[in-house]
C-alpha cells in the first residue's frame, strides 16, 4: 500500500454531488458496486471521485497496516490508544487499490494535504494522518479506505440517468458508524425508501 506526500487534486468546479452519499440500486450491473454506499469527495465537469464506506478490507486491520507502513515498530502494536484501534479499514474502489485515502472528521487538518470536503468531512492522504492517530492525536472519527470510485466526465451523471444510483445527504453517522453491514439498507431508509419495496425501474412522469 502507498501513501502520498502530496495532497489530492480538487476539481476545477464544484458539482453538485460533492458530499453526498451514492447508493447503489440493487439492479447495479457492476459486481464490485454491489449494495454499496458511496461518498462523493469530488464531482465537476472532469469526472468524478468516491469512497465506498460499507466494503470492509478482509483480514487487514488499521494497527496491521500501522506496521506494515512501518509508521510504529511492531513493538508498538498493543500500545496504540483507543482511536487507533477503532478506524475500520475499507475497500475504497477499484481505482489505485494500493493507495490510503483517510475520511475524517473536520477537527485535524493538514494544510496543503488535508482536502475540505462538505458538513465537518475531510479527505487526507498522507502518512502523516496515519502518525497523528497512532499518537493519539488525530481525528475524532476516521476510516481508512484502500483506493477510490472513479469516474470519467459525465459518466456519473449517465449512470444515475439510467437508474444505477440513488444519492442523499451525507451524515457522519453513516460514514463512520460501526455497524457497515447495516449502512446499505440505513442510506435507504434515510430517503425513505424500504429495499424490500424498492423497484429497479426508474419511473417515469
Amino acid at each position: 500500500m502507498k501513501m502520498t506526500r502530496n495532497s489530492t487534486e480538487e476539481p476545477s468546479a464544484r458539482g453538485y454531488l460533492d458530499g453526498q452519499m451514492l447508493i447503489a440500486m440493487p439492479a447495479m450491473a457492476d459486481e464490485r458496486f454491489s449494495r454499496s454506499v458511496i461518498y462523493v469527495c469530488a464531482h465537476s465537469t472532469e469526472g468524478a471521485m468516491g469512497i465506498v464506506i460499507n466494503q470492509p478490507a478482509q483480514n487487514i486491520k488499521f494497527p496491521d497496516l500501522l506496521v506494515q507502513l512501518e509508521v510504529i515498530p511492531a513493538s508498538e502494536r498493543i500500545q496504540l490508544p483507543n482511536q487507533a484501534e477503532t478506524v475500520k479499514v475499507l475497500k475504497g474502489g477499484p481505482v489505485e487499490t494500493g493507495r490510503g485515502f483517510v475520511l475524517h472528521s473536520a477537527d485535524f487538518f493538514i494544510e496543503n494535504s488535508t482536502l475540505p470536503i462538505d458538513d465537518g468531512i475531510c479527505l487526507t492522504a498522507t502518512l502523516d494522518i496515519l502518525k497523528a492517530i497512532a499518537r493519539g492525536n488525530g481525528p475524532h472519527n476516521a476510516i481508512l479506505a484502500l483506493g477510490y470510485a472513479g469516474w470519467a466526465p459525465g459518466q456519473l451523471e449517465q449512470e444515475i440517468q439510467q437508474n444505477g444510483w440513488l444519492h442523499c445527504p451525507a451524515d457522519s453517522d453513516l460514514i463512520f458508524g460501526t455497524d457497515i453491514e447495516h449502512k446499505y439498507e440505513r442510506a435507504l431508509r434515510k430517503i425513505g425508501i424500504d429495499l424490500a419495496m424498492l423497484s429497479n425501474e426508474a419511473g417515469h412522469a
